[in-house]
């Protein structure tokens, strides 16, 4: 049988396939004994492997009770086995909660209250204690082990229904920091993925042939909705990575063929030096601002033009740099097929902030009806980043209209870390920006003001870092905390942190 077509797919039909898993099936079928994905502890498993673990795993997870449109919380480190769960999560039409396990009980317990989860699969013994111990009802544990058992009438296609959900059924809940410094679920629908996943595979140049290295975290959109997405939707494999190591990423490209890469900035600067880089035939970059020099020093030494693109939790990517014409450092390039992109309150020689709409940009957020509303202007959605284009239509982002702060590929809500160090008693007021880093893109940095009651200067700062380890995922805590007499104030009261600078 031949392999089904993947040419380039017109910004019309991105959603002729109704879901991934839909798209992906087909594709499977097609190739069952091609190779799919890659990890050290299960060597290599074939689309035909992964399309009977993901089909068990659906039966497992509806032989105890789950149904289409439940919510179910998956908290785990990259693995094959993490991937099967995801896709059979999706093919009975369940929606997935991607879950960081580093994150505190405080963390956990405001996403379990919000998403109200049935279920949860985890591979982590402590986050998934904590993710039952914090829900209001008892919920289905499923843990991730090295192969799925069949349960219950898991083959009987007659009692199993997959792969049945149309471009608008909820497929995932996105967890993303807003406007009030609580993180807000964003609803991804099927449509979304597939929209956005098919969209990156045509300006790409994404094939069966491709092999990816995937060394990203599978709780982020970056490496679960691109990575993982859209090697299904392309028919391709992927090669994980359970933690990213330059050495390991330059050997995992030798061993294993491969012919793609995707990274943010922090994980480039790191691999300047790994030769091996010159064997892919496309480097993207994405998450957080590249540097100009990091993008060309990358060009100078291994030889690679990163492709940098841009996207978010509730859109999925936007916009990228082409992958034939000029990769412009700086710029986040053109709008991606079926994405519409427009600068709002744009005045001359000015930015506006960035509106996009398209199939890939989500509904809105999960029973915040006056979030969802504030988010959007006539069908529009507002990214919060501040951009202009330059005479060729590429984007340029010059800032964010809130203060999120992106270290490392992460997103970190200064107020949630402020929030943190205000409940210490010795604390009488606190304040935190990003500042640029080369290596993180930004750097948390914290401003403190200490009531004049507490301990003593260092140790304080001491005090609050261990604070900070016992309440906030490693990426969200201070690299530096300063302590000052007083915060800088405008006449209304507010904190001026564009005047918030080093000491030294």
């Amino acid at each position: 049988m031949d392999s089904p077509s993947l040419a380039a797919v017109p910004a019309t039909d991105l959603l002729a396939d109704r879901s991934i898993p839909r798209r992906w099936a087909a594709l499977a079928a097609a190739r069952p004994a091609s190779p799919a994905l890659f990890d050290d502890e299960r060597g290599w498993t074939t689309a035909g492997e992964l399309e009977h673990e993901s089909r068990s795993w659906a039966a497992a997870m509806a032989a105890r009770g789950l149904q289409r449109g439940d919510r179910i919380v998956m908290a785990a480190a990259p693995s094959s086995a993490l991937v099967a769960a995801h896709l059979g999560a999706l093919r009975l039409g369940l929606v997935v909660v991607p879950v960081n396990t580093a994150y505190t009980s405080r963390e956990l317990a405001h996403i379990v209250g919000d998403a109200t989860p049935v279920a949860v699969v985890s591979d982590d013994a402590r986050c998934a204690k904590l993710v039952t111990g914090l829900s209001a009802r008892p919920l289905v544990e499923l843990a991730l082990g090295a192969r799925c058992q069949k349960a219950g009438p898991a083959d009987d296609e007659g009692e199993l229904a997959l792969d049945r959900c149309e471009p608008g059924d909820p497929a995932m809940l996105v967890y993303t920091s807003g406007t009030t410094g609580s993180p807000k679920g964003a609803l991804l629908s099927h449509g979304n993925l597939l929209a956005g996943a098919l969209a990156v595979v045509e300006a790409w140049r994404w094939t069966p042939e491709d092999r990816l290295v995937l060394a990203l975290p599978l709780f982020h959109v970056h490496g679960l909705g691109v990575g993982v997405h859209g090697t299904l939707a392309a028919g391709a494999s992927a090669v994980i990575r359970r933690r990213f190591a330059p050495v390991d990423i330059g050997e995992s490209i030798t061993r294993h063929h491969a012919t793609m890469l995707f990274g943010v900035p922090t994980m480039y600067s790191r691999l300047t030096g790994v030769e091996e880089l010159r064997r892919l035939r496309l480097c993207v970059s994405g998450s957080a601002p590249l540097p100009a020099g990091l993008h060309r020093e990358l060009a100078e030494r291994t030889g690679q033009q990163l492709l940098e693109r841009y996207g978010m939790s509730e859109t999925l990517m936007n916009t990228s740099n082409p992958y034939d014409g000029e990769r412009r450092p700086g710029t986040v390039g053109l709008p991606l097929p079926g994405v519409e992109v427009r600068l709002d309150d744009l005045r001359p020689d000015s930015a506006g902030e960035v509106l996009v709409r398209g199939p890939n940009v989500f509904g809105g957020y999960l029973a915040r009806p006056e979030a969802t509303a504030a988010a959007f202007s006539d069908g529009w959605f507002r990214t919060g980043d501040l951009g202009s284009f330059d005479e060729d239509g590429y984007l340029h982002l010059v800032g964010r209209k809130a203060e999120l702060v992106i270290s490392g590929g992460y997103n970190v809500y200064p107020r949630e870390v402020e929030d943190v160090l205000r409940c210490h008693p010795a604390v009488a007021d606190a304040a935190v920006v990003g500042w640029p880093d080369e290596e993180w893109g930004e750097q948390v940095v914290a401003f403190v003001v200490p009531t004049g009651s507490g301990p003593a200067t260092d140790s304080l700062v001491e005090t609050l870092e261990r604070l900070m380890a016992e309440q906030l995922a490693f990426y969200k805590r201070p690299k530096q905390i300063h302590l000052t007499a007083e915060l800088p104030r405008n006449a209304l009261g507010k904190v001026v942190k564009s005047a918030l600078k080093p000491t030294g």
